[in-house]
């Protein structure tokens, strides 16, 4: 397989200030003892100044819809963290909205488009997140639409542009689209889908989950102007508790459940919480404080794009050592006993995940003896609602999802080769 023609790593400098801010990089909170966390798209490492902000202003008692001054400095948090959300999606209209969960939201605006929105069909894809696919099908067939779905790509492990064109033409009412795959990393390329999709219906509603790929790239919605994108915080170095929506202007308007009182693009229902928009501000502070070691600039945006940048390549070149190896050290891809499933050679279309195989172990023991050894993985079963669908679309029973950050070291991925070569000769022995 190719290698990188360049590679980039953080200077020691950087990655140990970087590692310095997440909570609990080397070690099991609640076993107290080490290990390599590498289920990072089940979660992902919390920084702390996220959970400190959290904790300190979830304890204020006032209500934020007040004239006194920690009420206005509630809401001053809170339109500051609604501005970061802008920042991260590059939103500079429409509606930003929260939720408990971005499944939740997912499933609430896909019904509100479905249900006002004429169209005799709605479009997705194989490879989407449950939230996703089940909502668009649930109203589909509530509505009387023809649910239309986009086969998968084994070689890529993604969809195909073309695999969702041949679908969508002037009566398709609505458009669900996975950002990138939380089993493959295949990222989908949203700018062409959305360009294509709206040559053919130029009044085509698109909804674009980005909950996996937000914490590994850039998005930017003056490129891919779409009318509904969700992200989780939990999943982008935040804290549980917090779904994120953006909805387009002509979205916002559609009928929805509001306060008669509200503005018409209103979609916030009750008093979010300060703390969640604190907890994105503080995402938004650590991504760009990385932009700023590498440009100067006093736009928020642009450093938020180069820390962002500079995420990807890290990772990339941390994903090119686990799949190629170095020097002195096989990869999984020529570690003997070893499958890497969807295994597409260009790293600059893949997230930081790797689905894997190894020969003689079923998933659930494979991952007990990674804990055994101090890595912690998952495993994608086709017994299991959030992967069946994903898995046997690509003619799969099952992986190990491996899914570091880009916090993570070399040595730590070297680590993992090594155990994983052990574990593998152990169980063909």
């Amino acid at each position: 397989m190719e290698r990188l023609d360049t590679g980039f790593l953080f200077s020691n400098e950087i990655l140990n200030e970087v590692r310095k801010k997440f909570n609990y990089i080397e070690e099991d909170p609640i076993q107290q003892k080490k290990r390599i966390f590498f289920d990072n798209a089940g979660g992902s490492f919390r920084l702390k100044r996220a959970t400190e902000i959290f904790t300190k202003l979830d304890s204020i008692p006032d209500c934020p819809e007040r004239e006194h001054e920690t009420a206005k400095y509630l809401i001053d948090i809170q339109e500051k963290g609604t501005n970061d959300i802008r920042t991260i999606i590059n939103a500079k209209d429409g509606s930003i909205a929260t939720y408990l969960t971005a499944s939740q939201a997912i499933f609430e605006i896909t019904g509100i488009i479905a249900e006002n929105i004429e169209g005799t069909n709605i479009v997705t894809t194989a490879l989407e997140h449950p939230s996703a696919f089940d909502s668009a099908k649930f109203y589909a067939d509530k509505l009387g639409k023809e649910f239309r779905v986009a086969k998968t790509n084994p070689v890529t492990g993604g969809v195909d542009v073309e695999e969702i064109m041949k679908l969508i033409d002037k009566d398709t009412s609505l458009l669900s689209v996975i950002y990138a795959s939380n089993i493959s990393g295949a990222i989908l390329d949203i700018e062409t889908i959305v360009t294509e999709a709206r040559k053919i219906n130029p009044d085509l509603f698109i909804i674009v989950d980005a909950v996996q790929h937000a914490p590994h790239g850039v998005i930017d919605l003056k490129k891919t102007p779409v009318d509904a994108m969700n992200f989780a915080p939990y999943k982008f170095f935040g804290v549980r508790g917090c779904g994120i929506s953006y909805l387009s202007n002509r979205a916002a308007r559609l009928p929805h459940h509001k306060l008669t009182g509200k503005e018409k693009g209103e979609w916030e229902l009750g008093s979010p919480a300060p703390a969640h928009f604190a907890v994105v501000s503080e995402i938004v502070d650590y991504v760009c404080w990385i932009g700023s070691q590498f440009i100067t600039s006093q736009d928020r945006r642009d450093l938020f794009v180069e820390g962002m940048s500079k995420i990807s390549l890290q990772e990339r070149t941390l994903l090119d050592i686990l799949l190629n190896g170095t020097a002195n050290l096989r990869g999984l891809r020529d570690i003997t006993g070893v499958t890497v499933h969807l295994d597409y050679k260009d790293l600059s279309k893949r997230d930081f995940i790797v689905a894997i195989s190894l020969e003689g172990l079923d998933y659930k023991e494979a991952v007990r003896q990674y804990e055994e050894e101090g890595v912690i993985l998952y495993a994608r079963v086709a017994t299991s609602i959030y992967s069946k669908r994903i898995l046997e679309s690509f003619g799969m029973k099952g992986a190990l999802r491996i899914s570091p950050l880009h916090c993570n070291s070399v040595e730590e991925v070297e680590k993992f080769l090594s155990i994983t070569k052990r574990i593998v000769e152990k169980n063909r022995a």
